[in-house]
């Protein structure tokens, strides 16, 4: 399944309101992949000295991630396809 990186401008934030953000999108994700509309939150990098945010998801269509993050409420600049590299445990 594709990944989406969504990135997010978020001046002032603290790290509580990142978490419960982080909380929201995994729920959301699970709301909606128990709906028909495949999206699971991965991960997220925050860069606090820049107040920017990118957090990886799974998913069948950006449309699906789109809709994830305006139902948990989080603001975001963009969608785009991504190429997650993390190793595999050996």
């Amino acid at each position: 399944m594709p990944v989406f990186m969504v990135e997010r401008d978020l001046p002032g934030i603290t790290l509580e309101e990142l978490a419960a953000a982080q909380k929201r999108a995994i729920q959301t994700g699970k709301e909606l992949t128990a709906e028909g509309r495949q999206v699971r939150y991965i991960r997220s990098m925050f860069v606090p000295g820049e107040s920017k945010c990118m957090c990886l998801f799974e998913a069948a269509s950006p449309d699906n991630v789109r809709e994830a993050n305006e139902r948990a409420q989080i603001p975001f600049t963009r969608i785009v396809v991504a190429e997650d590299l993390t190793p595999k445990p050996e």
